[in-house]
């Protein structure tokens, strides 16, 4: 990059500093943050009222025309989605009678083809966190009429879409008939984030049903999903669930992979398993080296780090927050300031913001009631106290209150430049974009609820499920059972294991700083039930690589630069070893013939600790 370009870059940061600063400068008091969390609670019952008088028991209401429509099982989803929102709220009655019809209504014996992924986050999910809060005195919401009818559902609805993990990879086929299994022209071809996010939710279900078969197919998912990473530590966005080849090789934080990396590391903190630390610290590092260009995120062939797609997705929005869990929190405080600057422009965040051109993507123009960005928002503010985090869920309010509220409910916004209405509403709006909003302005009014001042600690699933850390769910391991789930049960017996964990070259340059992600002292010389000793190092801790062909793609990466910058206030992707301009993005997915791009910087010299 010539002088001239570099003093042009220095200038744009220094005004996206000062713009930032400027936009989050006004504080909301702890009187007005009262008045917002009331005005969120308002809002949730504006579309939970809308969907119980006009689109019950079907899946999703309709907001714009006030009707119903079944987009998953039509099993009431979005009841079940609420759930949990409901007892935060402290809505007893609305809990109970809740509770209580879909115990008594809801069956899973039906002809009907479902997403295995977006079945287990929102049906299973929803039924084990409102189990665990309905059965428990010390919730303070149990229902007194309440005999496990949910858990006996959702181990009903497991149960049945267990034939999705019969893969020789382990990885599940994406859809499953909930009557008939999979369909033998089912498609072999499953997301990244569809077959590695299924861990909370059956892990927990085989901690309540003392059954290891939930915990061991998603299990052996992710290890399936991890063995076949590449060499830098990446993962591809689609893959074979019966070859393991991967379909698309293009590594990212967001589309078809996102959540891979968050239960990664929550299902380290709910069970406490180091396998899981240890993949997450590896894939973590992987992450911020290849796809992080601060304070951006990109998309990179997953074997040669070329540049594939310089595009904000809306999903990357979920990043941040989960960089908060890492304890990682000044880049997180940085990216989140990026991403919200385009909430700014916009009024909301599209589902593909262009990097290279700075406008949004053409055919990705869609704001669903995506809850991302406000999640993050409620992390980044619960862990620093900082009043602009307040300032931008004031801000995401009031855009969903003039742009998206509607007769009955909330609407998708179909496109972000006009505000264009459109006549859905996701069960997730309930589940997690109100809910986090509503936990922002209760913890800055003085919280009273479930998650900030109940009995546990609480994870929160990918749809923002409540899930508790109680004795039975996160000190399973120490019974020494779950350890040896992967046994054959006629194999079960005491074997004495001491742990090589020391052996692992984990980078500890970012749990030093941060002691919670440390991984728990190894249980040297432990009597663990059902333990396997035929299993290597390499198959306990999926460090083994499988793969297709090990000739590397001719992929390799150029010195072109990929700094690009516009009168928009907020700097993108750069790199100081070249001074040569990339042309803009044409607005059209690269195809693979394309995709031979210029590869970001690497900046080898960050020390990113590996989380």
């Amino acid at each position: 990059m010539g002088a001239p370009n570099k003093r042009l870059l220095l200038i744009l940061l220094l005004i996206s500093d000062l713009f930032i600063s400027e936009i989050l400068a006004e504080g909301v008091t702890k009187e007005e943050a009262k008045q917002l969390r009331d005005e969120v609670r308002g809002m949730f019952y504006h579309a939970f009222d809308g969907y119980m008088k006009h689109a019950f028991p079907r899946d999703e209401l309709k907001p714009l025309s006030c009707g119903g429509e079944d987009t998953l099982g039509g099993y009431a989803l979005t009841l079940i989605d609420s759930l949990d929102t409901l007892a935060l709220l402290g809505d007893r009655e609305s809990f109970a009678t809740s509770v209580e019809w879909i115990g008594k209504n809801l069956r899973f014996d039906i002809n009907k083809t479902v997403s295995v992924f977006e079945t287990t986050i929102r049906i299973l999910g929803g039924l084990l966190s409102a189990h665990l809060i309905a059965s428990d005195y010390n919730s303070g919401m149990r229902v007194p009429s309440y005999d496990d009818e949910l858990l006996h559902l959702a181990e009903d609805l497991a149960r049945r879409m267990l034939p999705a993990f019969d893969t020789p990879t382990g990885i599940p086929f994406g859809s499953v008939n909930l009557m008939h299994g999979v369909d033998e022209n089912e498609s072999k071809i499953t997301s990244t984030a569809g077959g590695g996010t299924l861990t909370l939710e059956f892990g927990v279900l085989s901690r309540l049903t003392n059954d290891p078969i939930f915990e061991q197919v998603t299990k052996n998912a992710v290890r399936g999903l991890w063995a076949r990473r590449s060499r830098i530590n990446l993962v591809g966005a689609h893959i074979d669930v019966f070859s393991g080849e991967w379909t698309q090789k293009d590594a990212g934080i967001g589309t078809s992979i996102d959540s891979f990396y968050e239960y990664l590391l929550k299902a380290y903190i709910l069970f406490g398993d180091e396998e899981y630390l240890f993949i997450f610290q590896e894939a973590y590092k992987a992450a911020m080296l290849y796809l992080y260009n601060d304070p951006w995120y990109v998309e990179v062939n997953m074997n040669s780090a070329a540049l594939v797609w310089p595009l904000f997705n809306s999903l990357q929005a979920f990043w941040p927050g989960l960089q908060v869990l890492a304890g990682d929190i000044e880049p997180a405080i940085r990216t989140h300031a990026a991403f919200f600057s385009v909430w700014k422009r916009y009024g909301f965040t599209p589902e593909g913001f262009n990097l290279a051109t700075f406008n949004v993507q053409q055919g990705q123009k869609s704001y669903p009631l995506r809850p991302e960005l406000i999640e993050s928002t409620y992390w980044l503010y619960k862990a620093t106290r900082n009043p602009r985090f307040l300032d931008a869920g004031r801000d995401m309010l009031a855009s969903l209150q003039y742009a998206a509220r509607c007769t009955c409910g909330y609407c998708h916004i179909s496109d972000v430049e006009f505000h264009q209405q459109e006549d859905h509403m996701e069960s997730f709006f309930l589940a997690e974009t109100v809910k986090y909003l509503w936990l922002l302005f209760d913890l800055a009014a003085g919280p009273d609820n479930l998650v900030e001042n109940g009995p546990y600690n609480y994870i929160f699933s990918t749809e923002g499920h409540l899930l508790p850390a109680t004795p039975q769910i996160s000190l399973a391991s120490e019974n020494c059972s779950y350890l040896g789930a992967y046994c054959r049960s006629s194999n079960v017996r005491r074997e004495t294991y001491s742990s090589d964990t020391a052996k692992l070259n984990i980078s500890n340059s970012f749990t030093d700083r941060d002691p919670f992600l440390s991984p728990p002292k190894s249980r040297s010389s432990a009597l663990i039930k059902g333990f396997c000793p035929g299993l290597t190092h390499g198959q306990r801790f999926g460090i083994s690589y499988i793969t297709i062909d090990d000739r590397v793609e001719d992929e390799s990466p150029s010195t072109k630069n990929v700094a690009v910058v516009e009168n928009y206030p907020v700097v993108v992707v750069k790199n100081h070893s070249s001074d040569v301009e990339t042309e803009p993005d044409n607005g059209h997915e690269p195809n693979e013939d394309q995709r031979d791009e210029p590869q970001i910087d690497n900046r080898a010299e960050m020390e990113r600790g590996g989380d």
